[in-house]
């Protein structure tokens, strides 16, 4: 059958169309059978083929082929020494055999499956960032004629494609294996908090609840003492346990946004004055700027004061001894912003933006001073989010904080889901 040359301008344009195809997003199948078509159609060829590399053989496996073979050649493996192609990926350079006949490297079990006879062949090989993925073929030339460096050049345009076909393919599978693994360690970790908080509040109670009863029998100074000292730890691991619940409801589903109109001066007032003993205990002057004084917001004022509880406590615990916080309420455009500054130790800037990642410590567990689980940040990122709001935090390690979050207006129930 004779075959008419296709034009500089044709080889041009279908190199163009291919390189639209993956600039566009394909499926790396039909992407490879378009490849394979081109392979012929730009070199005259009878038949065109694309190997990769297959890792748990040591063999050239067939992705592309002529579409009346495909079937055929999906099971046949291609060994690296014995074969054209192999030549051409393990030298990284083309290979022409211009008389197949006389060649003993052809792969002849090719031709006994599918009654073919191979009589001249051009391979190159499919290169990404230095490393060869596998080979391309043309083979046998129209009209016995020879394979030239034009044809060469066409090949290996097309198997940069391919290159990039393959290496954009297994990227992305890396990328979904590293998701689907994300995912399952996120659902591992809400599971362990879920389970943890569940088990740990009965023993807790009993705890708490036999302790209570003791202080309230036990007149011995001495017993009450050490009975403080179990009611305040017990009261803190409570503390540590509804973090945890307040940390993993959202993403289970199981926390509702009530909104109601909500006053920020008493809101903040009252936080703060919560605080008033342990910043006295660390001679902190805690100072509560809020102007107007008439700012409200619909919120739901209880995971509003969770959360601005949470950034004050923190702020107590970064901050040394007879050192200042100010929290600070202002209306902004659209929003109410609500700030905690301190003159504390400071972040470093390394470590500013994973402050309220869930158990993120900016101290190392063989040296930190300051205790907690590093959740408090977390929850107050996940009540402020839950009203569509935004948190961060600017620090100067050695000078203080200052971490702030926007409320914006709105109204009715909100629920919060992932």
């Amino acid at each position: 059958m004779e075959q008419t040359t296709p034009t500089r301008f044709v080889k041009q344009e279908r190199l163009v169309e291919v390189s639209q195809l993956l600039n566009q997003g394909f499926e790396l199948e039909p992407f490879l059978q378009k490849i394979a078509d081109c392979i012929c159609e730009l070199t005259l060829s009878q038949a065109g083929s694309i190997f990769l590399y297959e890792e748990e053989t040591g063999l050239l496996k067939f992705v592309a082929a002529p579409r009346s073979h495909k079937d055929s050649l999906k099971r046949i493996r291609v060994p690296l020494e014995n074969s054209i192609a192999g030549r051409a990926y393990t030298q990284g350079q083309p290979v022409i055999v211009q008389n197949a006949r006389l060649e003993p490297l052809v792969f002849r079990e090719v031709d006994q499956v599918l009654d073919f006879e191979t009589q001249s062949i051009l391979a190159v090989p499919i290169i990404y960032g230095g490393h060869p993925l596998g080979a391309m073929e043309a083979i046998n030339k129209f009209g016995s004629a020879h394979y030239n460096e034009e044809d060469v050049t066409i090949l290996e345009s097309l198997a940069s494609y391919a290159a990039i076909a393959f290496f954009t393919t297994a990227l992305l599978e890396e990328v979904q294996i590293a998701h689907q693994n994300l995912e399952e360690l996120e659902r591992m970790k809400s599971d362990f908090i879920a389970i943890a908080s569940h088990e740990l509040r009965t023993p807790l109670g009993l705890i708490l609840g036999h302790a209570t009863f003791l202080q309230e029998t036990i007149q011995d100074k001495q017993v009450n003492n050490q009975l403080d000292v179990v009611v305040r730890n017990a009261e803190r691991l409570k503390e540590i346990i509804e973090q945890m619940s307040n940390l993993n409801a959202p993403q289970i589903g199981k926390m509702r946004v009530r909104r109601s109109q909500v006053s920020i001066s008493p809101l903040i007032q009252e936080v703060c004055k919560s605080f008033g003993k342990a910043a006295r205990r660390k001679h902190i002057t805690l100072t509560v700027e809020v102007s107007p004084s008439d700012l409200s917001v619909e919120a739901d004022a209880e995971k509003i004061t969770l959360a601005l509880g949470n950034i004050i406590e923190n702020a107590l615990a970064f901050t040394n001894e007879n050192g200042h916080i100010w929290v600070r309420a202002e209306r902004v455009p659209g929003h109410v912003k609500v700030s905690v500054i301190d003159n504390g130790i400071g972040i470093p800037a390394k470590d500013v933006q994973r402050v309220f990642d869930r158990f993120f410590q900016v101290e190392s567990h063989a040296t930190r001073r300051h205790g907690g689980m590093g959740l408090g940040l977390s929850v107050a990122k996940v009540m402020v989010e839950m009203h569509g709001g935004q948190i961060w935090a600017e620090s100067v390690e050695g000078k203080g904080s200052n971490f702030s979050f926007l409320l914006p207006a709105g109204a009715g129930i909100g629920i919060y889901s992932k």
